[in-house]
C-alpha cells in the first residue's frame, strides 16, 4: 500500500501542506514531500484507509477526531536529547540565573521557565536539574517549569519520564546518580527521571499558533530547533508574541541552528541564540 510518488500528486501535497500549516504554522516546502509520503504511509497503515486522498477527505471531516491528532503527532518532528546544546544551560546557571536573582524575577516571587516544544521531555527535565543545582546554595530559591508541546504522544512519554539507556549519554555521571532511577529486572536497560524532578515540570499540550494567555509570564523561554520549521511570517509572529508573554527582564534561547536577525524584533541579543527583553 502507498508505495510509490504517485499517490501523492502535486495537488493533493499542496492540500495537506496548506492544512498543517494552518493547523500548526509548519511550512513543508515541496522538497519535503517524501517525508509526508513516509509519514502518511504510517497512519494508512495503522487506519487501513486506501488512499492518500480518501485519507485527506476523512480528517477534514474529522478534525476534532482523535485520527486528526495522530497525524498531527506524527508529521511533527520530534528529535531532542538530554542536556542538548549544553552550552545553553551552562550560560543559564552562570549567567541568566544570578542576573535575574539580582533583579528580582520581574516582580514575581518565583522564577517561571517555559519549554515550549518540549517533545518527549528531555529539555524541561534537564532545566529542573539545572535549577535544583542552581539551588543548592540557595535553599529558597522556587521554580516552576511549564513544558508545552503540540503532539499527544510525546507529551504521554514525556510526563512517564522512562527514556532507554541510550538517551541519557550527554547526562554527567554526578548528574545520573542524583536524579534518576536505574530500572532493573524487566526495566533493565531503562532509567526513570525521580519525583523531585518530575514534580516540578508541568506537561500541557499546547500549539504555538494559539493565544499564549495560558502561560503567563516566564522569565526564560526555550524555544529551540522549532521556528527552522516555520515561514518567516510565521517566526516573526511567534517571536513578537514570546517578547510580549515574557516577563520584564526574560530571557529568550533559541536554537543553534536558528535565528532572528533578519526579524524586526525588541529583543537586546546577549549571546549568539540568547535575547533578553529590556
Amino acid at each position: 500500500m502507498f508505495s510509490s510518488r504517485d499517490r501523492l500528486s502535486d495537488a493533493l501535497f499542496s492540500k495537506f501542506s496548506r492544512l498543517i500549516f494552518e493547523k500548526t504554522g509548519i511550512y513543508l516546502k515541496p522538497e519535503k514531500r517524501e517525508l509526508l509520503i513516509s509519514r502518511l504511509g504510517k497512519r494508512l497503515r495503522a487506519t487501513k484507509i486506501s488512499s492518500c486522498q480518501e485519507y485527506y477527505d476523512y480528517i477534514v471531516r474529522n478534525q476534532q477526531g482523535l485520527e486528526f491528532t495522530d497525524f498531527i503527532d506524527c508529521i511533527s518532528t520530534n528529535f531532542t536529547s538530554f542536556f542538548r546544546e549544553n552550552t545553553h544551560f551552562d550560560y543559564m546557571s552562570s549567567t541568566v540565573l544570578p542576573a535575574l536573582l539580582t533583579n528580582g524575577f520581574g516582580g514575581s516571587q518565583e522564577i517561571l521557565l517555559w519549554s515550549a516544544a518540549c517533545s518527549s521531555g528531555e529539555e524541561p527535565y534537564t532545566l529542573a536539574m539545572v535549577m535544583e543545582e542552581f539551588r543548592v546554595h540557595r535553599p529558597g530559591l522556587r521554580y516552576r517549569i511549564k513544558a508545552t508541546d503540540i503532539s499527544t504522544r510525546m507529551l504521554a512519554q514525556a510526563k512517564r519520564g522512562v527514556y532507554s539507556s541510550d538517551r541519557i549519554h550527554n547526562v554527567p555521571e554526578q548528574t545520573l546518580r542524583r536524579f534518576f532511577q536505574k530500572g532493573v529486572g524487566q526495566s533493565a536497560g531503562y532509567v526513570k527521571v525521580k519525583k523531585e524532578i518530575m514534580s516540578q515540570v508541568e506537561f500541557m499540550h499546547f500549539n504555538l499558533m494559539h493565544d499564549f494567555s495560558t502561560i503567563g509570564s516566564p522569565n526564560i523561554i526555550f524555544c529551540r530547533n522549532v521556528m527552522i520549521y516555520f515561514n518567516k511570517e510565521t517566526q516573526q509572529e511567534l517571536v513578537d508574541k514570546f517578547y510580549n508573554t515574557l516577563a520584564p527582564g526574560g530571557y529568550l534561547f533559541i536554537g543553534h541552528s536558528e535565528s532572528i536577525s533578519s526579524l524586526k524584533h525588541r529583543f537586546v541579543q546577549i549571546e549568539a541564540t540568547t535575547y533578553r527583553k529590556e
